[in-house]
C-alpha cells in the first residue's frame, strides 16, 4: 500500500545527502590511501639506505605502496558513481517537477475552458436577451433574478452582467448598484467589441469586487442571430483557481505558482503576491514565457544545493486557446 504522505523530493533529497556521507568517507579513504603512499614511499628510501638488512623491509613497502595506488583507484571510481547517483536523483526531481507544472497548467486550462463555454451559453439564453429589448422593468428583474440563480448554482462567479452596445449595464446578478454604469472604456469591453466573439480578459482587480478576477465576455444577438444587441459578462472569482495550487504535491523545500506572460505571478499557495512578485529573473520562467512548453533548469547554488525550476507554458483546452500563462514548480535539492 503506497503511503500518501510519502514525499518524493524528500525521499530524493535524503538518498543526496546519503551520497554526499558517501562521498565524504571515500574522501576520507583517499585521505588513507594518499597518507600509505607517503608511507611507503618513506620506507622504501629506509630500506634502500640499509642495504642487504633492509631488503625484506623493502619488499613490504612495495605491496604498502600498491595497496595505497589500488585503494585510491577504486575510491575515485566509487566517487564517480556516487556523483552519478546525485546528478540522475537532481533530473529524476527536475521531470518529477516539471510534470507537476505541466499537470497544473492543464488543470487551470481545463477550468477556464469550462467559464468560456458558460459565457456563450448564458448570452444566448432568452432572459439575458430580453432586457435588452425593451425598458419594462418587470423584464429586467426577471434578468437580475436569472443571474442572480446562476451565481447561486455557479459559485465560482461573483458577478454576471448585461451590457448594451453603448456599453451601459442593463442587468447584474449581484450589484444593483452598478445598473446604469457605463463601462465602455474597460479594457475587456473594448476587446470585446473589437473581436465581436467570445473574449478573456487577462486577470486583474476587480472594481466589482476588489478582488483579482477573470471577465468572460462575448455578444449577444438577437434571435434571428444576426445583429449583435449588447454583451454579456462574467465575473470568474479567481480563489477557485487556488484549490488547483493547493492540492498541487510540491516538496517542504518547494513551490508553485502561475505567472502571467510577462512572468509576474499571479497565483501561488501563498495566495498573497497576485501581480505584485517578478519571477522573469529565473531561467525556468524565461524558457516558459517564451513559448516552450514543457521542461525544466537546474542552477546550482552557493550553499551546494540544487534549484529545479520545472515549466509548463499553456496550451489551451479546445475551443480556449489560454492566456500566454505558464505554471512553475519550483524544488531545491
Amino acid at each position: 500500500m503506497v503511503n500518501d504522505s510519502i514525499d518524493s523530493s524528500v525521499l530524493l533529497t535524503e538518498l543526496k545527502t546519503a551520497s554526499e556521507d558517501m562521498k565524504k568517507v571515500i574522501e576520507g579513504v583517499q585521505d588513507i590511501a594518499k597518507q600509505t603512499n607517503l608511507l611507503s614511499l618513506n620506507s622504501a628510501i629506509e630500506a634502500a639506505r640499509a642495504g642487504e638488512a633492509g631488503r625484506g623491509f623493502s619488499v613490504v613497502a612495495e605491496e604498502i605502496k600498491k595497496l595505497a595506488t589500488k585503494s585510491f583507484e577504486s575510491t575515485k571510481e566509487s566517487g564517480k558513481i556516487i556523483q552519478n547517483i546525485v546528478t540522475r536523483a537532481d533530473e529524476v526531481m527536475a521531470v518529477r517537477t516539471a510534470d507537476l507544472a505541466y499537470d497544473t497548467i492543464d488543470k487551470v486550462d481545463r477550468n477556464l475552458f469550462e467559464r468560456n463555454c458558460d459565457a456563450q451559453a448564458w448570452a444566448n439564453f432568452d432572459r439575458v436577451r430580453k432586457c435588452l429589448c425593451t425598458s419594462d422593468a418587470s423584464v429586467i428583474k426577471d434578468t437580475r433574478e436569472f443571474l442572480k440563480k446562476i451565481i447561486d448554482i455557479y459559485e465560482v462567479y461573483f458577478e454576471l452582467l448585461v451590457i448594451d452596445l453603448q456599453g451601459n449595464i442593463v442587468a447584474t446578478g449581484n450589484n444593483s448598484e452598478h445598473i446604469g454604469k457605463n463601462v465602455a472604456q474597460a479594457e475587456w469591453f473594448k476587446e470585446v467589441q473589437k473581436v465581436n466573439a467570445i473574449s478573456v480578459s487577462d486577470l486583474y482587480i476587480c472594481p466589482l469586487g476588489n478582488r483579482p478576477a477573470l471577465a468572460y465576455s462575448c455578444p449577444i444577438y438577437d434571435h434571428e442571430q444576426k445583429n449583435i444587441i449588447g454583451y454579456f459578462s462574467s465575473r470568474f472569482n479567481w480563489e477557485f483557481i487556488y484549490d488547483i495550487l493547493d492540492s498541487a504535491r510540491v516538496g517542504k523545500n518547494g513551490a508553485i505558482y502561475i505567472v502571467n506572460k510577462n512572468g509576474y505571478v499571479i497565483a501561488s499557495k501563498d495566495h498573497e503576491d497576485i501581480l505584485k512578485t517578478d519571477l522573469s529573473n529565473l531561467q525556468g520562467v524565461q524558457e516558459a514565457i517564451k513559448g516552450e512548453i514543457y521542461g525544466y533548469t537546474l542552477e546550482k547554488q552557493r550553499t551546494g544545493a540544487t534549484k529545479i525550476v520545472g515549466y509548463a507554458h499553456t496550451r489551451g483546452y479546445n475551443a480556449y486557446r489560454g492566456k500566454n500563462w505558464s505554471a512553475i514548480a519550483v524544488e531545491v535539492m
